[in-house]
């Protein structure tokens, strides 16, 4: 007791560091219960005890190794005060902190549910850390990210669900409920002002409902289901407004009052992102001496970015392709162009015939091997273009090659925030880390589009580095804050562009 007393003197007590956070909420086939947790230097954590009681582990302190000794499902987990890693079962994982101890109890950062101890469960355990939530066992609880847009006497709400599940649309007291066969949803919910069809989205405080609080310019409804892919479906919510109808009899005395001003629309932000895992299928891409594939790596890390940009942001997220196929360069930037994406981002890993070569690389387009000047400078084409019925009609044609020239200078600004939030989160980059180049597949892309070298595969050391799901992890939460940037500098840009244009109407 006496050495355990002195090992805990040499912890200092982070009692004065910390404060309380909002709970997560654990949910398991037997019902839901309350995690509580604090964040300690802003880092969430969560007391050893609380996750003993609920994983069913023991914890004891080893004075002597001055570590703490988990045994779980017939497994050890080891953790040292001073180490921000955990020895798994013998295997060797990072974690965001050590253990801290507050108040004498210890503490691990919430990220140990998720590293430390899901590997060693026999039943499924996970961490939306989002959306404050712990799933444990065959507990039911799709993802639903949903975007909201006004069109002509519409709104239109598109909720995008992964994994399908069954529900049902009802109307009822000014309301619009879809309630899902589920034991609770991970919803994210668009902020937006109230305009006159939907009030207002939320879900319901027990269940798995959505629930649209509807306004008085509602007359109708219509709700689709579109199949994507046997992971995801997509809900379709139109709600109509009244059409508007002709009187014969005499209009009433216009008023004098001045009507009031209908709310400007929210500045637009980045709606729809395009992620490009780069190579597929026949084309490997770069090889590491371990075996590592580029081809496999993009594709972990687009998956991985394409549900933390829906979880943050919840804008529309297309991967241009799903699986392991080969895509052409320039389909990959026509997918981008043909959903009006506001975002291209094609990711990579690099290779080099000097193995010591490493550090990632954000790169936008050069245009000195692919458009002149002139082309540059000139004009979109104008074309026409047969209508049904007979005569023709005038469009605007954007030059394949020209298609990005516009965009340069947001590419190079986007380029250099990826930069940024690389090297913050510790990623490390080579020397030369922005770089404009002859990149074939940013040429097409009619938006901002960047392109990103994550590391050198063919460096043994940035092999082993960027397979690791610490490492992707990192990087995708890199590029995340990026495009958070990116989407926080045009909504910024569009309300300052709807001020002015209200000025000037005035």
């Amino acid at each position: 007791m006496v050495v355990l007393a002195a090992m805990l003197a040499q912890v200092p007590s982070l009692l004065g560091q910390s404060q309380p956070a909002t709970p997560l909420r654990l949910l398991s086939p037997g019902g839901a219960r309350v995690l509580p947790s604090l964040m300690v230097n802003d880092l969430e954590m969560i007391a050893l005890d609380d996750l003993a009681s609920v994983f069913g582990f023991t914890v004891v302190d080893d004075a002597l190794a001055r570590a703490i000794s988990i045994s779980f499902r017939g497994k050890t987990i080891v953790l040292t005060a001073d180490q921000s890693l955990a020895s798994v079962a013998g295997r060797l994982v990072s974690l965001p902190a050590a253990p801290a101890r507050v108040a004498n109890r210890w503490y691990v950062p919430a990220e140990f549910i998720a590293r430390a101890i899901a590997p060693l469960s026999d039943t499924r355990v996970e961490l939306r850390k989002a959306s404050r939530l712990v799933l444990t066992g065959n507990v039911r609880v799709p993802r639903v990210v949903m975007r909201h847009e006004l069109l002509q006497n519409e709104a239109r709400v598109t909720i995008e669900l992964a994994p399908p599940t069954p529900h049902s649309v009802v109307q009822e007291q000014g309301r619009l409920l879809i309630r899902f066969e589920a034991d609770a949803l991970d919803a994210t919910i668009p902020a937006f002002q109230p305009q006159g069809y939907i009030q207002a989205i939320r879900t319901a405080d027990t269940g798995a409902t959505v629930i649209f609080e509807l306004g008085p310019r509602f007359a109708s409804f219509r709700a689709s289901d579109v199949p994507v892919d046997g992971n995801n479906a997509r809900i379709v919510l139109d709600v109509f407004g009244a059409t508007p109808t002709t009187s014969t009899t005499q209009p009433p005395p216009a008023s004098t009052a001045e009507a009031p001003p209908l709310p400007a629309p929210p500045p637009p932000g980045l709606r729809t992102i395009v992620i490009d895992p780069g190579h597929g299928g026949d084309d490997t891409g770069a090889k590491g001496a371990k075996g590592t594939l580029e081809k496999n790596v993009t594709l972990s890390l687009a998956r991985r970015l394409k549900v933390a940009i829906e979880s943050r942001l919840g804008a529309r997220v297309i991967l241009t392709r799903e699986d392991d196929r080969t895509v052409p360069l320039d389909d990959r930037a026509s997918t981008a162009n043909n959903n009006k994406a506001d975002l291209f981002v094609s990711l990579h890993a690099n290779a080099s015939i000097r193995p010591e070569t490493a550090g990632a690389e954000v790169y936008y387009l050069s245009l000195d091997e692919h458009v002149s000047p002139e082309a540059t400078a000139a004009p979109d084409v104008g074309s026409s273009m047969p209508v049904f019925g007979g005569g023709t009609r005038s469009i605007d044609v954007i030059l394949w090659e020209t298609a990005q020239a516009r965009y340069i200078n947001q590419s190079n600004g986007f380029a250099r925030m990826v930069e940024g939030e690389l090297r913050g989160d510790g990623v490390p980059m080579s020397r030369r880390a922005v770089q404009a180049a002859p990149m074939r597949v940013l040429v097409g892309a009619n938006m901002p589009a960047v392109l990103v070298e994550v590391g050198y595969l063919t460096n043994p050391g940035q092999e082993s580095q960027i397979a690791s799901g610490d490492f992707q992890a990192r990087v995708t939460r890199a590029l995340l804050d990026a495009i958070v940037r990116l989407d926080a500098e045009s909504r910024q840009a569009g309300a300052v562009a709807n001020a002015a244009a209200e000025a000037v109407s005035r």
